[in-house]
């Protein structure tokens, strides 16, 4: 036992000896702040007639100072960079001319920092309006939900960013492309909620609901499992209100790639302090290579810049199994009215029916052409049913006939719908031939009809005269629908020369075979109104005082 304790003390004794002669070794060196620490910036294109640049944000710094090792950035937007040699270029996205406060800290040894800062004036001209109005809605202070679209396949797909590695072109998905609806593995990220709002001065974005998926690609960077979800633990910057900012696309993709026969749209948008859409990979860049209002298709470049990831969004959130959305074989827009310029409807597209009399349906609506009838506000037709206080009821009723009417093709209406009881919504056409040959011998598609006393149900019908019986025909389907007052939803037609389908927000609920003894092998033209009572409208409301239909858009894909 004493010889135990004696090695014990010798080893002791020895370590103390080794460690001292170690301590005499070190010298830790003079920690000396870095000094003289300057910054100058140069605008891009500045000249007389541009004092603020260019228009295109890029803007040259660079910093000096003694005794530094590296600078870091912080340009006053929310961003910020590191740079060995004091020297970077930086842009600016905001639209405008703008001021920002830049601060560059010379960073010395043992970390110590000293800094100075700058005033930068920048003027930048890009801007995606109709981006930021698809991503939140066109009202300043509205905000849209974006899920994933989980129900679609290859919701998510990879690539590689530049070189194609015999696997095809490198502008979409040329490794990573079978992913199929509903997949086992990313179940865990499908409850993702992106919340966009659009502000007076831009647009923000939360996530409002994890987790984190983070692919095996990227999960070794972060010393954690892939191929799963992670929490707010790992993924530190998911959560929390962030800017967004807008600029030309600049991938190489983007730029000279395409994405199934069609260019990407040339924007791409930066989510501010680490923020990202749920696939965490490192950035915050997204490419878009296609938008529309309830539809959003992304590319992001991993960092480290050896993988492309590609996404699909969806602003209606998907339900497993639902009723699979109808694939069209339209996808070329031809024509559309967004009723985006405020007061009448564009003369281009759109003329109206006025008057009294019943129209054949016993309807007790006067249409007019008055203000407060019809008008285009805030990115919406309005059509408005009013009651006239003397017991009658104005209304409109506009119609593209002589201007705008297509053979085939895919017609979209998105609306939200009027909810008192006797209001008799329509979104239908009619064939160019009306005007010649008369109802129902042109023929007649009803693409949305709501009666006055359910609105849960909307109706598809079509009307036509048959030959073999001499006698008025028609056929229809019913479907239900929930939100119809205080949500937009999509009502729409696949017409082709063999068939014609009726739509619900994309799920088809009716339709019909079309052939050469019907009248749908022609041109037919837009209508949409709210008329009172009727047949559809039944009982108005005693109390009925106005009521509106809005319409977000008519659009024609062929």
């Amino acid at each position: 036992m004493k010889n135990i304790k004696y090695y014990i003390g010798m080893f002791l004794a020895l370590a103390l000896v080794f460690t001292s002669c170690q301590d005499d070794d070190i010298s830790m060196g003079e920690l000396i702040a870095p000094s003289n620490v300057t910054i100058s910036a140069e605008v891009f294109g500045v000249d007389a007639s541009n004092p603020n640049g260019d228009g295109s944000g890029f803007v040259d710094f660079s910093a000096t100072a003694d005794n530094e090792i590296s600078y870091q950035y912080d340009f006053g937007d929310g961003k910020s960079e590191i740079s060995s040699t004091g020297k970077i270029t930086h842009r600016y996205t905001t639209t405008g001319v703008n001021t920002y406060t830049v601060v560059v800290s010379a960073i010395g040894a043992g970390g110590i920092k000293s800094s100075t800062s700058m005033e930068v004036e920048v003027f930048s001209s890009f801007s995606d309006l109709e981006a930021v109005e698809m991503l939140s809605g066109k009202v300043i202070g509205g905000s849209k939900t974006w899920y994933w679209a989980s129900n679609l396949p290859t919701h998510v797909g990879l690539g590689p960013v530049e070189d194609d590695y015999g696997n095809g072109e490198f502008a979409y998905e040329a490794w990573w492309n079978s992913i199929g609806p509903w997949d086992e593995e990313k179940s865990c990220m499908y409850t993702n909620e992106f919340v966009f709002t659009r502000l007076e001065e831009g647009l923000t974005f939360e996530q409002t609901v994890g987790p984190a998926f983070i692919p095996g690609t990227y999960a070794g960077d972060l010393g954690v499992a892939g191929d799963t979800c992670h929490d707010e633990t790992v993924a530190t910057t998911m959560f929390g209100v962030k800017n967004v900012s807008f600029a030309p696309s600049s991938s190489k993709a983007a730029l000279e790639g395409s994405y199934n026969e069609a260019p990407y749209r040339g924007t791409s948008f930066e989510i501010a302090d680490g923020g990202f859409m749920g696939w965490y990979v490192g950035a915050y860049t997204y490419d878009i290579i296609s938008i529309t209002d309830d539809f959003l298709e992304v590319r992001i470049i991993q960092t480290g810049n050896g993988f492309a990831w590609y996404h699909k969004f969806t602003s209606v959130k998907p339900e497993e199994g639902a009723v699979e959305e109808f694939e069209s074989q339209y996808n070329t827009l031809v024509w559309s009215d967004e009723f985006d310029t405020d007061g009448v409807p564009d003369a281009a597209n759109w003329t109206y029916d006025t008057g009294a009399g019943g129209w054949g349906n016993q309807e007790v609506q006067t249409y007019t052409t008055n203000e407060e009838n019809v008008t285009v506000s805030g990115g919406l037709l309005i059509i408005t049913a009013k009651a006239d206080g003397s017991g009658g009821y104005t209304s409109a009723r506009v119609k593209s006939q002589g201007l705008q009417a297509f053979t085939y093709g895919r017609v979209e209406f998105r609306a939200k719908l009027p909810s008192s009881q006797g209001t008799w919504p329509a979104l239908w056409m009619l064939g160019e031939s009306f005007s010649t040959i008369g109802w129902p011998r042109c023929g007649e598609i009803d693409v949305m009809e709501q009666t006055g006393w359910d609105k849960e149900t909307t109706l598809g019908t079509l009307h036509w005269f048959d030959t073999g019986t001499n006698a008025n025909a028609s056929y229809g389907e019913t479907t239900a629908i929930a939100d119809v007052s205080s949500e937009f939803h999509l009502y729409s037609l696949e017409w082709t020369e063999d068939k014609l389908t009726v739509m619900l927000d994309n799920v088809a609920f009716f339709e019909m075979d079309n052939n050469s003894g019907l009248p749908f092998n022609d041109d037919f033209f837009f209508i949409m109104n709210i008329a009172m009572g009727g047949t559809l409208g039944g009982t108005i409301d005693p109390g009925f005082t106005q009521d509106t239909m809005e319409i977000d858009y008519v659009r024609v894909y062929q």
